[in-house]
């Protein structure tokens, strides 16, 4: 009776394991020349069959290896997304298939594909209709079956005659997310001047943004699709200049790139309204580097370029404006 009852908990256990490593385990390689389904089935075979704590260890370990490779993702909203993306890269290894996340913000995108690129079983491919788009979608798969870029993406062109009225990216994006759409579907947003837009958007809403998307705040607008050939994206225009600042703060750097008051920006940083990367800043007092990217509501964006020191120990720090 007593080894009836060992061999069914064993058998449980075993179950238990194996259903948790398919469905939550994060187990993935860096270095290590390991893949993901040899990783997996040690992690399976380890898990004791006399307790329960065998199932935690499992769980332990994997969660580690996923503390590992997210290990220098700051801020803690794109971790959480980086997480996601790589269970959904583990279960396309696992199944052989192919899967492909919503378009993501440049931070979760650029340390996703950075985490993507250690594993060994894997292969990620971004997309985002042109070679400079911000926002893409991952698409991830097993190495031996992603052997082409996925047919992920569409494009829309927004027509009408805004000569009389203008309208911003603010506007155009205000008017999209009106019919009903989550961000999370919609790539770049191409302004065309008084032509209108051009869009990039997840295949399935073309049809349905096409009958719904009539006006563009009070300008009337048709939509049609268009080949992402067509996409007519030319390099931003950007003027640089130079600042001497005493320190490299974000209220610093920002107030003299977008000739703002250092109270004002101060303010604005509490409101929300300023970000860095992408990423809303919350205190005056972060720190910028070289790369980083400021947008503030209602002011555009600036880059922070090449940083040297001054013989007087303060900054001369090079400032790209977008325009």
């Amino acid at each position: 009776m007593a080894a009836a009852t060992s061999f069914g908990t064993a058998c449980i256990l075993r179950r238990a394991a194996q259903a948790f490593a398919i469905s939550h385990s994060h187990i993935f390689s860096s270095n290590a020349s390991f893949s993901f389904q040899r990783k997996l089935s040690s992690q399976i075979l380890s898990v004791s069959t006399s307790s329960a704590s065998g199932v935690s260890q499992a769980v332990q370990a994997s969660n580690g290896e996923v503390d590992v490779l997210v290990k220098g993702v700051g801020e803690r909203n794109v971790t959480k997304e980086v997480k996601h993306i790589l269970e959904m890269a583990r279960r396309a290894s696992l199944k052989r298939e192919t899967l492909h996340t919503d378009f993501l913000t440049p931070p979760v995108l650029k340390e996703s594909m950075l985490v993507l690129e250690k594993l060994a079983d894997v292969k990620a491919i971004s997309q985002g209709g042109y070679p400079q788009a911000e926002r893409c979608r991952i698409s991830v798969g097993h190495s031996e079956e992603l052997t082409s870029d996925p047919d992920v993406i569409s494009a829309l062109s927004i027509k009408g005659n805004f000569q009389f009225e203008p309208c911003s990216h603010g506007d155009f994006l205000g008017s999209i997310l009106g019919t009903g759409i989550v961000r999370e579907k919609l790539g770049d947003i191409i302004l065309q001047g008084e032509q209108g837009a051009q869009i990039i958007v997840v295949p399935e809403l073309v049809e349905f943004l096409m009958s719904t998307l009539v006006k563009v705040r009070n300008v009337p607008v048709t939509c049609t699709k268009i080949p992402l050939i067509s996409l007519d994206y030319e390099p931003p225009r950007t003027k640089s200049f130079k600042t001497i600042e005493a320190s490299l703060r974000v209220d610093a750097l920002a107030s003299a790139g977008f000739k703002i008051s250092r109270s004002k920006l101060v303010n604005m940083i509490s409101n929300g309204d300023v970000r860095v990367n992408w990423i809303p800043v919350t205190t005056k007092g972060t720190t910028l580097k070289s790369g980083d990217i400021i947008s503030v509501s209602g002011k555009g964006r600036l880059k922070i370029g090449e940083i040297n020191s001054t013989k007087k120990g303060k900054f001369a720090v090079e400032l790209i404006r977008y325009l």
